[in-house]
């Protein structure tokens, strides 16, 4: 068989070259994008900045307000990556409208039925940023074990170093509204509103 010239062996291994050098690229290229994202630092929130107010309109008058004393949880956060995952456990028992007699009824069965159900649940696996601040906290909130679909919208967000703590303390307000009747508490309608606002108090300190 007759050899091939000198210039075509040199071209075909620059061709072969060439092709190992794009192979070589696809496979970096191939296991950068596959590799799942570094998880975002653990931040831990403070229960004694951390909690759920609501309000609800009583008769079409005045405002009826209170909040939730206990609220535990987690927070995983990169404002760089814009990455905000959130999760809440609310001890529903610590309902507190500051009115002895009101909050007996909250308790009750026909309302939250905090022996049935000790605690209400948000899990936010979703942000939306505006910059390096959250604008929105997409997630389930989970109340008498029914689990909705719940938006949060931010109203405030800051960041700085808390000198307590000697470390970097991120948070703000996050509201909300729930429809009561679809997590099954009719008790009192239509005299006390089906809408509920929510204002989440959130304040995470740095790992």
């Amino acid at each position: 068989m007759a050899r091939r010239p000198a210039a075509a062996r040199r071209l075909s291994a620059t061709a072969a070259l060439g092709a190992l050098v794009l192979c070589g690229a696809a496979s970096v290229a191939f296991a950068q994008a596959s590799a799942p994202a570094a998880a975002a630092p653990t931040w831990t929130l403070d229960p004694t900045h951390t909690f759920v107010h609501w309000e609800v309109v009583h008769m079409g008058t005045s405002t009826i307000r209170g909040r939730f004393d206990k609220a535990a949880g987690s927070v995983q956060f990169d404002p760089k990556a814009q990455q905000l995952d959130v999760s809440i456990a609310v001890d529903t028992a610590s309902v507190s409208s500051g009115v002895p007699i009101l909050d007996a009824l909250l308790k009750g069965p026909s309302m939250l039925d905090t022996a049935a159900n000790p605690q209400a649940f948000f899990v936010a696996r979703g942000a939306t940023f505006d910059g390096d601040r959250p604008r929105e906290l997409r997630g389930e909130f989970t109340l008498r074990g029914v689990s909705q679909a719940l938006t949060l919208r931010s109203l405030r967000w800051n960041c700085g170093l808390n000198p307590l703590f000697r470390r970097t303390v991120c948070g703000g307000d996050f509201e909300a509204q729930i429809v009561r009747s679809s997590f099954g508490i009719t008790h009192s309608l239509p005299f006390v509103a089906d809408t509920v606002r929510l204002v989440v108090q959130v304040e995470a300190i740095s790992p």
